[in-house]
């Protein structure tokens, strides 16, 4: 053999695992929203990430290799991306099979079983890296391509075997019930029964195959619309090497797995979702780490009972591959945007994780496989299989003629390409529309056979007549075109984007006549998602990304816009099972504090969920995205199931379209707090406000300051200074009145409502008793709050704060709400204490509830010592200033003494006169900043409720949509200027009353 070729490769690592990250460029829809680079490598193994919402806060993460891909690069004369500096740092397909397939291709020649994982979310560039995409060749191409080329140079006195393992419904195109089955044998281990080992003599063949492959794999995927992301993809190539003279062979498996997206294994087991870790491929992730720290801790001498390599298909299948004699390559793909920043993160932590475990879990070298050579003459097996090329022609001659008859037909007729998650099943299926008309659907009789959730047997009709093309849907079908469903004829477009049933989506090609020179890449699987997303009127801009004020993204908001698109296609087709099962559930996206703010009116964090509704029953659940996504899987299951004609009936609990009933949180409504800051009281109907920012129902709520017994306060008892109260005893009353106009209560009788709220340090959230069945359920509680000594957080908490009351809606059999008071503070007449932290630094909360008596009474002797001082402290300065006035009036004078009493006798008069009228301006100006405090209160209101509306649409509608709120505008600015006016004149009146009692006492 000529080993010149091999010889020039790089000598194969001693390291038995090698870890390598690469980041990609950002994708269009990172583009398009701006997104900003949170990756950085400073060198060729260390990888850091920034905390996109705290910047100062970085994590560092070190591997074998770190490929940075995510700029400076340019095209060559040949398509292939190249550094755009030959100094730079950028690493193409080039550099990336230079330190990983060659090494992978260099240990199989040395008889070692090899494995490549790439593991990494949706779209961070897996699939690029391990097939490539047009002349940007993968590692899997270039691996196959090097194999065949050293073979070429063999030497006489040995021979080459190459098998590539397929399944064998590649041949007949028909799918086995339940799929293919993993079986034990005592020799050969683990296996997947229905795999067909064939051996391939050139490159061409391996790459006729993985075409065909692709074709039956995006078929497949099609039918469940699961992508590359859905499940796992494993290529293993069988190399052998037989020396003829001493009937002894080398042996070696390489093993290219494409690991499920990393996305689901972060949403496994998710958020107290009864259901934990239900999807299989949530689990082969995690075992595939459990296997790794199992191999690690008998590596460092720790008493390991078994590798638990049965507890998933996938680590199953690995086993030869993951210890002994092998040698295994993980890369790690990621996003550089920083609203992929949690699952990037997620990515960098459990490559991390296998690097560290795996690197001590296999101390020992591997050693090359040899055996006793007892297969029969190679070219006899050969033969065997011709009958396999046989049925597959144009696997055997490049260019076949079938490919040259289907690129004739894309040259001449209009056709639909399909467009998948996976950029490498992109384009695989075309369907061609010829002269006529032809029917699309699931029946083996219609011109144009789609399979697909939501596809009918005749789902569509497309006609070519007179140089146009129209589709049509059959009844109520879905057919969406741009983003827009139709129900009607259509005429197409060229490049138009089609949608067929839940989400099959296709983009349609027109008469060569209509093409021109346009980069079909860009119309790829987020672009028909954005447009659908367009449609339904959901945007970045809509969700409040613009609204930071600096006129830059919010990259959380931009993050959730994210998510929102990546889950409709899912809600889809999670609503098209659930109709094909005949489960009678209705699901549908929402953003969780769209139009809600804290305390203090800061938006809250914005996060996606599933609205989920039962049909018959009204019945309605609030998932989170995370428990979404591990139900779509346990579905997906349950569907194939249904699909390969088992049964699929299962127990209520296993279920995953079922829940028990709960509780569900309808929205939430703001009283400011202000108005008690002065003592004044409050009585306000306010919106509840859902999560769309439209209002749920009405509350009638009074807040009242009141002595410790409960009496209200009168007008006298306004401060106009909040300092006034600080250390002082305060007592208020919340009344929850009524609850008017429920949506929820409307749409079923049979419903009831609570209703919580929180206010300063309580520690605990306060429900009201539930109301049942009626639409303005009457409330009437009232709570009454005490804080011995106001603090000044506490003022200020009242001038700046909202009390937010949140509503909650009941179903039939849901628990109802409820809150122990026994970790709640309260005074000895029973009222709850707030403001308690100077009480808890001298005393144990936890021994008792209630403040002993003896402490109150101490608190208010202090209170009532502190206010004797200040009233001794006055009454001396007024003492002295009378004592010197009267000694100057009477030496400068000389009066008589009993003219001296007189005069006194009437300056007291004077005086008593000045402090009526100084108390009655005092109580005048207090009754002015309440009017005011009202106003503003009306005011703040309006502004909020100005604030969430969002423009319409439809452009018809634009003209009332401004027309109105020219009129929010105008009436929010004449309340202002009115309020204004009115305190200014009451003010001045005021300030006029004291100047003529001052004039009067001169």
């Amino acid at each position: 053999m000529n080993n010149g070729k091999m010889l020039k490769m790089p000598m194969p690592s001693t390291d038995s695992v090698k870890v390598a990250v690469r980041v990609r460029p950002f994708s269009q829809r990172e583009k398009n929203s701006g997104s900003k680079c949170v990756i950085s490598m400073h060198s060729r193994t260390t990888t850091i990430i920034q905390d996109p919402k705290n910047p100062e806060h970085t994590k560092t993460f070190t591997f074998d290799l770190a490929y940075w891909s995510h700029n400076g690069f340019q095209k060559d004369k040949d398509g292939v991306f190249i550094s755009a500096d030959p100094g730079g740092k950028f690493a193409g397909q080039k550099e990336v099979f230079h330190d990983l397939g060659r090494g992978i291709l260099d240990s199989a020649w040395q008889g070692y079983n090899t494995t490549l994982l790439a593991y990494g979310q949706t779209g961070s560039g897996k699939s690029y890296s391990m097939i490539g995409f047009g002349a940007n060749k993968g590692i899997i191409p270039n691996v196959c391509e090097e194999l065949f080329q050293a073979i070429e140079n063999r030497d006489k006195n040995q021979e080459y075997q190459v098998c590539i393992i397929l399944e064998s419904d590649l041949l007949s195109r028909i799918k086995k019930p339940g799929g293919l089955r993993v079986r034990e044998d005592q020799q050969l281990g683990f296996y997947v029964d229905g795999l067909k080992s064939v051996p391939c003599e050139n490159y061409a063949q391996i790459e006729r195959l993985m075409e065909q492959g692709a074709k039956i794999r995006t078929t497949a995927s099609t039918n469940m619309n699961a992508s590359s992301s859905r499940s796992h993809m494993i290529i293993t190539i069988q190399f052998k090497q037989v020396f003829l003279d001493r009937d002894l062979t080398k042996q070696s498996s390489i093993n290219l797995v494409d690991l499920a997206g990393s996305e689901r294994q972060k949403s496994s087991g998710s958020e107290g979702d009864r259901l934990r870790e239900g999807s299989r491929v949530n689990l082969s992730l995690t075992n595939l780490g459990n296997v790794i720290s199992a191999l690690a801790d008998a590596a460092m001498g720790k008493k390991v009972l078994h590798v638990p390599y049965r507890d998933s298909v996938l680590t199953k299948l690995l086993q030869s591959a993951l210890g002994g004699n092998s040698r295994t390559t993980l890369i790690a793909a990621i996003s550089p945007a920083d609203i992929c920043y949690e699952e990037t993160l997620s990515t960098l932590r459990y490559a991390e994780r296998y690097d560290y475990e795996y690197l001590l879990s296999i101390r020992v070298m591997p050693q090359p496989h040899f055996a006793i050579s007892t297969f029969w003459d190679w070219e006899q097996r050969l033969g065997r299989n011709f009958a396999l090329w046989a049925v597959l022609p144009h696997l055997v001659r490049i260019p076949s003629l079938f490919l040259l008859q289907e690129q004739q037909m894309m040259k001449t007729f209009p056709h639909l390409l399909n467009v998948n998650e996976d950029p490498q099943l992109t384009g695989v299926l075309k369907h061609f529309i010829q002269a006529g008309s032809c029917d699309a659907g699931q029946a083996a009789s219609n011109a144009i056979i789609l399979q697909g959730l939501g596809i009918s047997d005749k789902h569509a009709s497309f006609t070519n007549s007179g140089g146009k093309v129209m589709v049509t849907p059959y009844g109520k079908c879905n057919v969406i075109v741009n983003g827009v469903p139709i129900t009607i004829k259509t005429k197409l477009q060229h490049l138009d984007r089609i949608i067929l049933g839940s989400n099959s989506a296709y983009l349609y090609i027109g008469f060569p006549s209509e093409r021109g020179s346009e980069d079909l890449s860009r119309f790829d699987y987020d672009f028909f998602q954005l447009e659908r997303a367009a449609a339904e009127g959901v945007s970045a801009d809509k969700l409040g990304a613009m609204n930071s004020g600096d006129g830059k993204a919010d990259p959380s908001v931009l993050a959730v816009f994210q998510d929102y698109v990546k889950l409709m296609p899912l809600v889809a087709e999670a609503n098209q099972m659930s109709k094909e099962l005949k489960k009678g559930l209705n699901m549908e996206l929402k953003v969780k504090n769209l139009a809600s703010s804290d305390s203090r009116g800061c938006d809250l964090q914005k996060e996606v969920m599933v609205k989920v509704t039962h049909q018959r029953t009204h019945q309605v659940w609030i998932w989170s995205k995370a428990k979404f996504i591990n139900r779509k899987f346990l579905m997906e299951e349950l569907y194939q199931r249904f699909l390969d004609g088992e049964d699929s009936q299962v127990a209520q609990e296993d279920d995953p379209f079922w829940d028990p009933v709960e509780v569900v949180h309808l929205g939430s409504a703001h009283i400011w707090l202000q108005s008690l800051a002065y003592c004044m009281k409050y009585e306000e109907q306010v919106e509840f406000l859902n999560c769309d920012g439209l209002e749920e129902a009405v509350l009638h709520i009074h807040i009242n300051p009141c002595s410790p017994t409960g009496q209200a306060h009168g007008e006298e008892d306004v401060v106009t200074d909040p300092v006034d109260l600080l250390g002082k005893r305060m007592d208020f009353q919340i009344r929850l009145v009524q609850c008017l106009g429920t949506k929820w209560l409307k749409e079923d009788a049979e419903r009831g409502v609570q209703m919580g709220y929180r206010i300063y340090d309580l520690p605990n959230t306060l429900y009201t008793k539930p109301v049942w069945k009626t639409v303005n359920p009457q409330i009437d509680e009232t709570v009454q709050f005490t804080t011995l000594n106001a603090s000044q957080e506490f003022l200020n908490y009242l001038q700046t704060n909202a009390l937010i009351v949140d509503l909650w809606g009941l179903q039939e059999g849901c628990a109802e709400l409820s809150c122990s008071r026994l970790d709640l503070m309260v005074t000895g007449e029973g009222h709850i204490l707030v403001d308690t932290k100077k009480i808890s630094t001298v005393m144990d909360i936890g021994q008792s509830n209630q403040i002993p008596e003896l402490y109150l009474k101490l608190l208010k002797l202090e209170q009532e010592t502190e206010l004797l001082r200040n009233i001794n402290r006055i009454l001396r300065e007024e003492n002295v200033l009378l004592k010197e006035s009267i000694e100057r009036t009477s030496s400068s004078q000389g009066e008589r003494p009993t003219r001296k009493i007189t005069w006194m006798t009437a300056q007291g008069e004077i005086n008593q006169m000045c402090t009526t009228q100084q108390a009655s301006c005092d109580r005048e100006f207090a009754r002015a900043l309440k009017v005011f405090y009202q106003s503003m209160n009306v005011a703040r209101g309006q502004f909020l409720k100005l604030r969430h509306y969002k423009p319409p649409e439809d452009d018809q509608m634009l003209r009332p949509f401004v027309h109105q709120q020219s009129q929010m505008l105008k009436d929010f600015g004449d309340l202002l200027e009115s309020s204004l006016w009115k305190l200014k004149n009451d003010v001045a009146l005021i300030v006029k009353q004291k100047k003529e009692c001052l004039l009067h006492a001169e």
